[in-house]
């Protein structure tokens, strides 16, 4: 007769919470920790800063201190779900969706251009909402182009296994690129259309496109912005900025009143910073679009040149396992995807603080996870989410 143990006699426990969390195939573990981790810091410091930044302009909050800091909080959420709706559904299934997400962003911003569209300082970019809400649909194109692109390009890789895309590849996406473009630029919103084309930029080096491509579209964005200038499709603001730009003495009370306010309130910081929501310039209002466009004025003034540099470090951190996720991807197209947001952020980041520092001219661009404002909140954790989701993909196949 076969005697059993005590313990083969027990019903065999369920896993609880922590061990499914903490095994070895758990999403938990396969998580770029580093990534997330470091956008959500800087979300949440962006967070303080819009506080700092509105709670004083009550020509802008209705007499609420809080009401942008509320809307910001409620974008975040939305945001971080926007990820985790990206992971969920991880980078293969989105790129059999890339037409889809692609065709509504040239629909949005065709939208734009009807009496749908309004224009919110001198660009006609933005889609009004019930609740006093707003879209702009550019953001939205930065993710779909970026997908589309990356599925043209790499199809053709994978099809032929060539060792770089055919000519009818490379012209399929710069058809893709040029599109949404063309529209942004007739808004006008120069900013958003020189981040289209970094993008486009960096997903064709990322394929492995010829260096003639390369220098060819080069040579033909210089012509292309001599025709744009030449042509005056440019509206009078926009020729102003790049005037300041280029003369920073010019008009300091009028056309580089910006650059010089945005100077003088990170010089103001010094080492240390004068405080959160104790700084001279933020508290005067000096600074215009200072919680949107000039958020890294209120960074370095009251936080000082640690703080400043503790967010160039974040978003290097950010930037670094772009890189890596981007070098250790499964596939091409997940090569492509996350060197395309690689390049968003980084010539987003670099114009933003540049045009804040007087070294870029003013462009409208905000700073990623930092700005407020809900589309660029929803495009920039999109595409963290898909980061996110190409690193999950390569780490299941590692184990």
């Amino acid at each position: 007769m076969t005697v059993r143990s005590y313990s083969s006699l027990q019903p065999a426990t369920e896993p609880t919470v922590w061990s499914r969390l903490t095994r070895r195939d758990s999403l938990a573990r396969r998580l770029d920790w580093t990534l997330a981790g470091a956008a959500g810091i800087l979300s949440l410091i962006g967070t303080l800063l819009v506080y700092s930044a509105t709670r004083g302009r009550t020509d802008l909050n209705n007499g609420d201190p809080q009401f942008f800091l509320l809307r910001h909080i409620l974008n975040l959420a939305i945001g971080a779900g926007l990820a985790a709706a990206m992971v969920w559904l991880g980078h293969v299934r989105l790129r059999s969706a890339a037409p889809v997400l692609y065709a509504a962003s040239v629909v949005l911003s065709l939208a734009v251009l009807s009496p749908l569209g309004s224009t919110v300082n001198g660009s006609r970019s933005w889609i009004q909402l019930p609740g006093g809400f707003a879209f702009q649909p550019s953001e939205l194109v930065k993710v779909g182009v970026i997908l589309a692109m990356a599925m043209v390009l790499a199809a053709s890789l994978e099809n032929d296994s060539r060792p770089r895309p055919d000519t009818r590849a490379v012209l399929q996406a710069l058809g893709i690129v040029a599109v949404p473009a063309v529209l942004i630029l007739l808004t006008p919103d120069v900013g958003q259309t020189m981040v289209l084309a970094a993008i486009a930029l960096g997903a064709l080096l990322a394929s492995g496109t010829g260096r003639r491509w390369i220098l060819g579209l080069l040579g033909l964005g210089l012509l292309a912005a001599l025709a744009v200038w030449q042509a005056g499709l440019l509206d009078e603001y926009q020729i102003n900025r790049f005037a300041a730009f280029a003369n920073p003495a010019l008009d300091p009370a009028g056309v580089g009143y910006n650059t010089n306010q945005a100077r003088i309130a990170i010089g103001s910081g010094g080492l240390t910073g004068q405080g959160l929501f104790h700084g001279s310039q933020t508290t005067g209002q000096f600074v215009p679009e200072q919680h949107t466009d000039f958020i890294f004025t209120v960074a370095g003034e009251e936080l000082g040149f640690v703080g400043a540099g503790l967010v160039i470090v974040l978003l290097g951190a950010v930037l670094w396992r772009g890189c890596r996720i981007a070098m250790q991807a499964p596939d091409m197209y997940g090569t492509i995807v996350a060197v395309g947001i690689v390049t968003w952020i980084a010539f987003q980041t670099f114009q933003n603080m540049g045009m804040a520092l007087g070294i870029m001219p003013v462009t409208g661009l905000p700073l990623p996870f930092l700005s407020y404002g809900g589309s660029s909140m929803f495009a920039i954790w999109s595409a963290v989410g898909l980061l996110l989701a190409i690193h999950v993909r390569s780490r299941t196949r590692l184990n």
